[in-house]
């Protein structure tokens, strides 16, 4: 893991929180300007994970009320501490073992990382038995990396023709995590990749399926995804403050040093 901690350090305060919020903000509209977008386009999705619960409730403090977890396990067991927070959503954005479907489809607003049939009839069941429905984005391996999750670009479509069926997955869009590089032209292609393949989708999605969001961009590389049209940005190192567990332990498809 790089060290971020001196470009991030940890936010300890209310106001330390809406601090770096703002800072992200203005970051979101600058980029928002190059790209000739509006700002109120761009959702900012703050990244929790391996984050305290009383940092979470600094950050709710401070006006977070989406909070995005990568293990169901550790979501599932902070959204118990805080249920007393009755309008806190969360999002989770990692990779989804079947077993753990029950979890998130008990208490998640936003599910990001559906990428298979077997996910997907898992979480259906759950949330039918749940009388609940979640949002969900197909995420998609732009970076052609073997050790990342993600369904390939090419197999999309026809996945996307499945979805139909799932009348408790209302999908929203797509999501990707870009190639760890300090090459930013790499990083773009990846985004360019995403809103391409979108952009070609929507024109032959199923009806009810819903392709405006995409949800693109961490710490590292936000605003070159803003700049390509992302609608959702996952940022946590820059809102909350560098982790000290190391992000392949978060993102373990993702490679050492991935920053969100």
């Amino acid at each position: 893991m790089h060290d971020q901690h001196g470009r991030w350090p940890q936010a300890e305060s209310v106001e330390d929180f809406r601090r770096n919020m703002a800072a992200v903000h203005a970051r979101i509209a600058a980029a928002c300007q190059r790209g000739g977008r509006d700002p109120g386009g761009v959702r900012l999705l703050p990244v929790s994970k391996t984050k305290s619960e009383a940092s979470l409730r600094l950050a709710y403090a401070a006006g977070c009320r989406l909070l995005g977890e990568n293990k169901p396990q550790e979501a599932y067991r902070k959204w118990e501490g805080m249920t007393d927070l009755t309008d806190l959503r969360w999002s989770v954005i990692g990779h989804l073992q079947t077993n753990k479907a029950k979890l998130v489809a008990h208490f998640a607003a936003e599910f990001q990382a559906l990428d298979s049939l077997r996910v997907a009839e898992a979480l259906e069941r759950r949330l039918q038995a749940e009388g609940r429905g979640l949002d969900v984005f197909v995420q998609v391996n732009t970076s052609g990396e073997a050790s990342k999750y993600g369904l390939p670009p090419d197999e999309v479509a026809a996945f996307i023709r499945e979805l139909p069926a799932f009348s408790a997955l209302r999908v929203r869009g797509l999501m990707t995590l870009a190639l760890l590089s300090v090459e930013a032209a790499r990083v773009r292609r990846c985004f360019v990749l995403l809103r391409e393949l979108r952009d070609r989708l929507r024109q032959e999605a199923p009806d009810g399926i819903d392709l405006d969001e995409l949800s693109m961009g961490m710490s590292g590389d936000y605003e070159i995804a803003i700049e390509e049209g992302a609608t959702v940005v996952r940022v946590g190192q820059a809102i909350f403050g560098a982790r000290a567990t190391p992000d392949v332990y978060y993102w373990p498809s993702a490679g050492e040093g991935k920053t969100d």
